[in-house]
């Protein structure tokens, strides 16, 4: 068996404590596992003025180029702006994308421009600090509707605002750096934040080579690790 570097980037309000049901899994079989804070994250107390979509793909690119050979690149949620922009930076140092129930998005469009006009809106809070974060009463039903109840009670302390300028910034990709790097999806069909329907959308403008669903909500690291793991190792093995 050959042994791959999975990098695990967390979408928006999520930390690297995220993956900490996943980790474990993927590490018994004998891969290496590297998770971060994002800046401004976590136990990152970068100050989220300061933070722009730029900032996190520099940090993602910094801690691939550590890494002794090619990566699995995760990416979940918002993760997958990022995950893109770092392919079209450093497409040598990737193996394979993975799109975890991510925003697959075509170079010039924009998170904000994605999802359908009106939805969601009624799940946030915006502050004056340009920040974003979910309404307490809506945290379970759009992102944590087949996760336990034993899991949900830890969640809200791991949780961070989010810098809401992020979702806005155009991505700018090519075919001939990203584009080169293979993709694959792992579509969560019981999810309330990026509904089936949007998942599928965007994959019929960015074709990924491989798909794979789960019956999950948006957060399967926490609803459904074991199954998330077999996913992640299942594609792992397939380049």
């Amino acid at each position: 068996m050959s042994v791959s570097t999975f990098v695990l980037v967390p979408g928006a309000w999520h930390s690297s404590s995220c993956w900490q049901r996943v980790v474990p899994l993927l590490q018994a079989q004998g891969h290496r596992v590297v998770t971060m804070d994002l800046l401004g994250t976590g136990s990152d107390h970068t100050p989220l003025s300061q933070i722009e979509l730029v900032t996190w793909v520099n940090q993602v690119v910094d801690l691939i180029k550590e890494q002794e050979t090619p990566v699995i690149l995760v990416g979940h949620s918002r993760g997958g702006i990022i995950i893109s922009e770092v392919a079209q930076r450093v497409p040598e140092n990737i193996k394979l994308l993975i799109y975890l129930a991510a925003f697959l998005i075509p170079s010039g469009e924009t998170v904000s421009s994605t999802v359908p006009k009106g939805k969601n809106e009624d799940f946030f809070v915006y502050h004056p600090d340009g920040t974003l974060t979910l309404k307490t009463d809506k945290m379970v039903p759009v992102l944590y509707n087949t996760t336990s109840s034993e899991w949900i009670e830890r969640i809200p302390s791991m949780l961070s605002p989010e810098p809401l300028s992020v979702f806005s910034k155009p991505l700018q990709l090519t075919d001939d750096r990203f584009g080169r790097v293979p993709r694959a999806y792992i579509e969560c069909t019981q999810d309330n934040t990026i509904p089936l329907t949007t998942q599928r959308l965007m994959r019929d403008k960015l074709p990924c080579k491989y798909v794979v669903s789960i019956s999950t909500d948006h957060s399967p690291f926490f609803s459904a690790p074991s199954e998330l793991a077999t996913c992640l190792l299942d594609l792992a093995a397939k380049d």
